[in-house]
């Protein structure tokens, strides 16, 4: 059972190319390997870089945004920095008119020694000054026979009588003010309670 050496090479051969389905068909088939992996890795190239101008388009959109948002923030605070010190600005004017004709009236108080007309000339500027003020939306607060509403009114005094209904206003001891539904200042009262 002497084998040749050739016969022992051959057989090694053959276990390699048994053992290792690589060997001869790897060879062959490398060139074609390479060409597939070049185009594949051209394939990914390509899609790497149209996702990054993706990203880069809408990372400039971002930026954009931002900056408009940024320039709209400080637009809302200048119109509101400009609302707070110029919102008086309308009633203001409104009230200009008001003061001269206040003016004139005290102006002429001084020149003349009739009371009566003296009186006329201040009730025509407080008329016109408050005809201003209910323009604007001042109300002043009603208490003229009414029942006491803590809303709009403050107890500053319980009368004890049988004159009046429980809870009625009495009397008004200071005007109470406010704008549209929100109270300003509550008109001081003097409430009748039960004996």
């Amino acid at each position: 059972m002497e084998t040749s050496d050739n016969e022992n090479i051959d057989n090694t051969e053959e276990i390699k190319s048994e053992n290792n389905p690589f060997a001869q068909e790897t060879i062959s088939e490398k060139p074609d390997n390479e060409s597939t992996s070049e185009a594949e890795s051209d394939e990914v190239e390509s899609e790497i870089s149209s996702l990054k101008s993706e990203l880069d388009k809408i990372n400039n959109q971002y930026l954009r945004l931002a900056a408009d948002f940024d320039n709209y923030r400080k637009r809302q605070m200048q119109e509101r920095e400009s609302l707070l010190k110029y919102g008086a600005e309308d009633t203001l004017k409104k009230m200009i008119e008001a003061l001269d004709n206040i003016d004139r009236a005290v102006a002429a108080a001084e020149k003349s020694d009739d009371a009566r007309q003296v009186k006329e000339n201040y009730n025509i500027g407080i008329k016109q000054l408050y005809d201003v003020l209910h323009k604007i939306g001042l109300e002043v607060i009603d208490t003229k026979d009414t029942t006491f509403d803590p809303n709009y009114h403050e107890a500053v005094m319980q009368t004890p009588t049988a004159e009046y209904p429980e809870h009625t206003i009495i009397a008004e001891l200071q005007k109470g003010y406010k704008l549209g539904d929100r109270v300003l200042r509550p008109s001081l009262v003097n409430v009748a309670v039960a004996e």
